[in-house]
């Protein structure tokens, strides 16, 4: 069976809403998933043996990245993901010029450590509505069909 692993970071409870529709696709997909907060867990012990690699983000302010991960992400940088799919998410607000910046920044850092990206960067404002749950479960869906 196919695994994958979701790591989030969330404030307000938004990102986590998001994770979890991913997360809910993903099992009804059969993929053997598990989902954690980022300050629970270490990138290379959650990635190290996981085919597919997951990050939901937010972004506040002008694009600043939540303390919270920081050292998630920078950890993460330093590892060899050659043949690992990943996907990235995050939400935001589009009142700010920088809308989810950081799901770019962990796009870039996937990319860096050699992992391919699964699916196209999924960015929702503020709590996902219909529409950005039907983003998310299409962005697992297509995550899942890369690794089964």
């Amino acid at each position: 069976m196919a695994n994958a692993e979701i790591v989030y970071c969330s404030m307000t409870g938004n990102t986590q809403a998001c994770a979890e529709i991913v997360y809910e696709k993903l099992k009804d997909l059969g993929v053997d998933v598990d989902i954690h907060d980022c300050t629970t867990v270490d990138p290379e012990d959650v990635f190290e043996d996981a085919e597919l690699c997951i990050v939901g983000t937010y972004t506040y302010g002008e694009g600043d990245m939540p303390d919270e991960i920081i050292d998630f992400y920078e950890d993460m940088q330093e590892m060899d993901l050659t043949g690992k799919i990943f996907g990235a998410f995050g939400s935001g607000d589009t009142f700010y010029e920088e809308f989810c910046r950081n799901v770019e920044d962990f796009d870039r850092a996937f990319e860096a450590c050699g992992a391919t990206r699964g699916a196209d960067l999924v960015k929702v404002d503020l709590y996902p509505e219909e529409a950005d749950k039907a983003h998310l479960e299409a962005f697992a869906a297509e995550l899942a069909s890369k690794i089964q």
